[in-house]
């Protein structure tokens, strides 16, 4: 058995699997071996089993043996291995090294790459998994790749025409479940002659 994966808030009492087996007499259901810190338990006659606490995800994946025997004759049994796994919560956001960064770039270049923005998350898994976006109204004059987090400039600037200086949002974001979560970071571009 492989029932879906606990949320490490599970509280205790929580529905985990039914084990059930084909027989034609009623059978006894017990817990055997596997569970040593005891987060299980079993319904001897109906095989419901329940989380007993909360659970500690360094202990996880826990994988336990059922027994089911039969009522009448303990030498009659069958056993079955359960697999509980434990789902990481997202606990952290992402974090830049530095909210603001400041940068120059010549005007008239063309379409160039500008600085790679590189965000850290505590969390691991896909809680963990980072991709960059831009959130202010700058789209138009600037771009990031979402995997790598390297800002780039999409057109040549003119310093006498155009703004001298673009402040430019920046966030990561997780993949986190049960959602994600961002951080930020103000890139300030400033155009020199």
């Amino acid at each position: 058995y492989q029932p879906a994966p606990l949320s490490e808030k599970t509280l205790p009492d929580t529905f985990v699997v039914h084990i059930s087996v084909l027989y034609k007499v009623p059978v006894i259901y017990s817990i055997v071996s596997g569970d040593g810190k005891g987060y299980f338990i079993i319904d001897s006659s109906t095989g419901i089993v329940r989380t007993t606490k909360n659970l500690k995800r360094e202990d996880f994946p826990v994988i336990f043996n059922v027994r089911a025997t039969d009522s009448s004759n303990a030498n009659i049994f069958n056993e079955v291995s359960v697999n509980v796994e434990i789902m990481d919560e997202n606990y952290f956001s992402p974090v830049f090294p530095s909210s603001l960064l400041e940068v120059t770039l010549e005007e008239n270049l063309p379409p160039t790459q500008i600085v790679q923005l590189k965000a850290h998350d505590n969390d691991t898994g896909r809680n963990g998994f980072l991709t960059y976006g831009i959130l202010s109204a700058h789209r138009l004059k600037f771009r990031i790749d979402e995997a790598t987090g390297i800002l780039y400039s999409t057109a040549p600037f003119d310093y006498e025409e155009e703004p001298t200086e673009y402040q430019v949002v920046i966030y990561a974001e997780d993949d986190g479940i049960p959602e994600k979560k961002r951080g930020y970071c103000t890139v300030v571009i400033k155009i020199i002659d």
